[in-house]
């Protein structure tokens, strides 16, 4: 079943003298969210955490190529 979440894409920057970090937003109907996470990834290795918050978010802690990336998903 698909549902409509807020997500917060960070991309974080490994540059030792730059803490910056690319940030995305956007709002998308979504069944499951592994599978979302795992098909903006597919060229590349993959390693991911899920976390889940009291409040319904859902945080996916990625490392793909070893890039730190995290999703985060508010239900809408």
């Amino acid at each position: 079943m698909e549902k409509e979440y807020e997500v917060v894409h960070e991309i974080f920057n490994e540059c030792a003298n730059n803490q910056m970090r690319d940030v995305f937003f956007q709002e998308a109907r979504i069944g499951n969210l592994e599978e979302y996470v795992r098909a903006r990834h597919k060229d590349k290795d993959v390693e991911l955490t899920r976390e889940d918050l009291e409040d319904g978010t859902v945080i996916y802690h990625v490392n793909a190529g070893g890039l730190r990336q995290r999703y985060t998903f508010s239900e809408v």
